[in-house]
Protein backbone atom coordinates (compact mmCIF):
# COMPACT_ATOMS: atom_id res chain seq x y z
CA UNK A 1 0.00 0.00 0.00
CA UNK A 2 1.33 3.66 -0.69
CA UNK A 3 1.74 6.21 1.67
CA UNK A 4 0.25 9.49 1.88
CA UNK A 5 4.04 11.44 2.90
CA UNK A 6 4.26 15.04 3.95
CA UNK A 7 7.06 16.48 2.12
CA UNK A 8 7.75 19.71 2.65
CA UNK A 9 10.33 22.84 4.29
CA UNK A 10 9.61 24.21 7.66
CA UNK A 11 10.93 27.18 9.79
CA UNK A 12 12.42 26.65 13.04
CA UNK A 13 8.72 28.08 14.14
CA UNK A 14 6.99 25.82 12.27
CA UNK A 15 5.89 27.94 9.18
CA UNK A 16 5.88 26.38 5.76
CA UNK A 17 5.66 30.09 4.00
CA UNK A 18 4.96 34.10 4.77
CA UNK A 19 1.68 35.24 5.31
CA UNK A 20 1.36 36.22 1.85
CA UNK A 21 2.27 32.62 0.32
CA UNK A 22 5.81 33.11 -0.28
CA UNK A 23 8.92 31.41 0.26
CA UNK A 24 11.43 33.30 -0.14
CA UNK A 25 13.39 32.86 3.35
CA UNK A 26 14.58 29.86 3.29
CA UNK A 27 17.91 28.72 2.09
CA UNK A 28 17.96 27.76 -1.63
CA UNK A 29 21.79 27.15 -1.50
CA UNK A 30 24.12 25.39 0.48
CA UNK A 31 24.85 21.41 0.71
CA UNK A 32 21.59 20.49 1.95
CA UNK A 33 20.63 21.41 -2.03
CA UNK A 34 22.50 18.31 -3.60
CA UNK A 35 22.02 16.33 -0.95
CA UNK A 36 18.32 16.21 -1.03
CA UNK A 37 17.72 16.64 -4.62
CA UNK A 38 19.93 13.82 -4.78
CA UNK A 39 17.06 11.63 -2.92
CA UNK A 40 14.21 13.59 -4.20
CA UNK A 41 14.70 14.55 -7.60
CA UNK A 42 11.09 14.00 -8.47
CA UNK A 43 10.36 16.87 -6.21
CA UNK A 44 12.04 19.79 -8.43
CA UNK A 45 9.67 21.57 -10.64
CA UNK A 46 9.60 20.02 -13.88
CA UNK A 47 11.13 22.96 -15.59
CA UNK A 48 14.13 23.14 -13.12
CA UNK A 49 15.30 19.51 -13.46
CA UNK A 50 17.25 19.96 -16.40
CA UNK A 51 19.13 22.93 -14.70
CA UNK A 52 20.07 20.88 -12.16
CA UNK A 53 21.05 18.07 -13.86
CA UNK A 54 18.02 15.77 -12.96
CA UNK A 55 16.27 15.70 -16.24
CA UNK A 56 16.44 12.15 -16.81
CA UNK A 57 16.63 11.22 -13.22
CA UNK A 58 13.72 8.76 -12.56
CA UNK A 59 11.52 9.36 -9.61
CA UNK A 60 12.34 6.98 -6.78
CA UNK A 61 10.08 8.10 -3.94
CA UNK A 62 6.56 9.65 -5.74
CA UNK A 63 4.70 9.12 -8.80
CA UNK A 64 1.78 11.53 -7.35
CA UNK A 65 1.75 14.90 -5.93
CA UNK A 66 -1.09 16.13 -4.49
CA UNK A 67 -1.34 19.87 -3.93
CA UNK A 68 -3.47 22.51 -2.15
CA UNK A 69 -4.77 25.51 -4.33
CA UNK A 70 -2.28 28.01 -3.02
CA UNK A 71 0.46 26.07 -3.23
CA UNK A 72 -0.32 25.19 -6.83
CA UNK A 73 -1.41 28.96 -7.44
CA UNK A 74 2.05 30.16 -5.57
CA UNK A 75 2.86 33.65 -7.44
CA UNK A 76 5.06 33.25 -10.72
CA UNK A 77 3.80 29.58 -10.80
CA UNK A 78 3.46 27.13 -13.51
CA UNK A 79 -0.22 25.47 -15.24
CA UNK A 80 1.66 22.40 -14.79
CA UNK A 81 4.89 22.36 -12.25
CA UNK A 82 5.25 18.50 -11.93
CA UNK A 83 4.69 17.10 -15.20
CA UNK A 84 6.83 14.20 -14.58
CA UNK A 85 4.07 12.96 -11.93
CA UNK A 86 0.60 12.48 -11.58
CA UNK A 87 -0.77 15.91 -10.64
CA UNK A 88 -3.99 16.77 -8.23
CA UNK A 89 -5.47 19.78 -6.69
CA UNK A 90 -7.55 20.14 -4.40
CA UNK A 91 -9.45 22.73 -4.62
CA UNK A 92 -13.36 24.45 -5.17
CA UNK A 93 -11.94 27.49 -6.83
CA UNK A 94 -9.19 26.33 -9.50
CA UNK A 95 -10.09 25.94 -12.99
CA UNK A 96 -8.54 25.45 -16.38
CA UNK A 97 -5.45 23.41 -15.66
CA UNK A 98 -4.23 21.45 -17.99
CA UNK A 99 -5.33 18.12 -19.19
CA UNK A 100 -2.53 16.48 -16.50
CA UNK A 101 -3.69 18.31 -13.46
CA UNK A 102 -6.89 16.72 -11.76
CA UNK A 103 -8.68 18.82 -9.30
CA UNK A 104 -10.61 17.54 -6.49
CA UNK A 105 -13.33 19.27 -5.20
CA UNK A 106 -15.12 16.93 -2.88
CA UNK A 107 -14.04 14.26 -0.70
CA UNK A 108 -10.32 14.83 -0.67
CA UNK A 109 -10.17 12.07 2.22
CA UNK A 110 -11.75 9.08 -0.09
CA UNK A 111 -9.73 10.33 -2.67
CA UNK A 112 -6.56 9.70 -0.67
CA UNK A 113 -7.46 6.96 0.46
CA UNK A 114 -8.07 5.27 -2.94
CA UNK A 115 -4.65 6.60 -4.25
CA UNK A 116 -3.22 5.13 -1.14
CA UNK A 117 -4.65 1.70 -2.25
CA UNK A 118 -3.40 1.76 -6.06
CA UNK A 119 0.29 0.15 -6.98
CA UNK A 120 2.62 2.70 -7.52
CA UNK A 121 5.25 5.17 -5.64
CA UNK A 122 3.85 7.08 -2.76
CA UNK A 123 1.93 10.16 -2.72
CA UNK A 124 3.80 13.55 -2.17
CA UNK A 125 1.69 16.04 0.17
CA UNK A 126 3.36 19.05 -1.12
CA UNK A 127 1.20 21.24 0.25
CA UNK A 128 -0.68 23.39 1.95
CA UNK A 129 -1.02 23.86 5.93
CA UNK A 130 -4.98 23.37 5.54
CA UNK A 131 -4.84 20.73 3.09
CA UNK A 132 -2.36 19.17 5.29
CA UNK A 133 -4.69 19.25 8.32
CA UNK A 134 -7.39 17.82 6.91
CA UNK A 135 -4.95 15.04 5.55
CA UNK A 136 -3.70 14.29 8.86
CA UNK A 137 -5.42 11.52 9.89
CA UNK A 138 -3.70 9.99 6.51
CA UNK A 139 -0.37 11.37 6.61
CA UNK A 140 1.47 8.38 7.02
CA UNK A 141 5.14 9.82 7.23
CA UNK A 142 6.72 13.58 7.32
CA UNK A 143 9.90 14.78 5.45
CA UNK A 144 10.62 17.89 6.72
CA UNK A 145 13.39 20.38 5.43
CA UNK A 146 13.86 21.94 8.56
CA UNK A 147 15.45 25.66 7.79
CA UNK A 148 17.61 27.47 10.15
CA UNK A 149 15.40 30.62 10.14
CA UNK A 150 12.45 32.05 11.83
CA UNK A 151 9.00 33.14 10.16
CA UNK A 152 7.80 34.62 13.12
CA UNK A 153 4.22 34.28 11.65
CA UNK A 154 3.25 32.80 8.12
CA UNK A 155 1.32 29.73 6.97
CA UNK A 156 1.62 26.97 9.41
CA UNK A 157 2.90 23.13 8.97
CA UNK A 158 -0.54 22.02 9.63
CA UNK A 159 -3.59 25.13 9.62
CA UNK A 160 -6.54 23.87 11.08
CA UNK A 161 -7.89 22.09 13.69
CA UNK A 162 -6.54 18.04 13.87
CA UNK A 163 -6.57 15.56 16.62
CA UNK A 164 -3.06 14.78 18.37
CA UNK A 165 -1.16 11.95 16.14
CA UNK A 166 1.88 10.73 17.49
CA UNK A 167 5.16 10.02 15.33
CA UNK A 168 8.36 8.66 15.59
CA UNK A 169 11.53 10.09 14.15
CA UNK A 170 13.25 7.53 11.58
CA UNK A 171 15.86 9.12 10.21
CA UNK A 172 18.08 12.60 10.56
CA UNK A 173 20.19 14.69 8.58
CA UNK A 174 22.28 17.55 9.73
CA UNK A 175 23.80 19.71 6.51
CA UNK A 176 26.26 22.55 7.15
CA UNK A 177 24.16 25.40 5.66
CA UNK A 178 22.12 24.42 8.81
CA UNK A 179 19.26 22.65 7.58
CA UNK A 180 18.22 19.56 9.02
CA UNK A 181 15.86 16.66 7.23
CA UNK A 182 13.79 14.80 9.42
CA UNK A 183 11.75 11.61 8.25
CA UNK A 184 8.96 10.89 10.59
CA UNK A 185 6.89 8.11 10.49
CA UNK A 186 3.33 7.07 12.28
CA UNK A 187 3.13 5.51 15.62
Amino acid sequence: MRKLVYYVAVTLDGFIAAEDGTFDGFLFEGDHMAGINAHYPETLPTQLREPFGLADAPNQHFDTVLMGRNTYQVPGGLASPYAHLRQFVVSTRVTGTPDDVEVIREDVVGRVRSMKAEDGLDIWLCGGGKLAAELLPEVDRLLLKIHPVAFGRGIPLFDGKADITKFQRTDARLFESGVSFMSYDRV
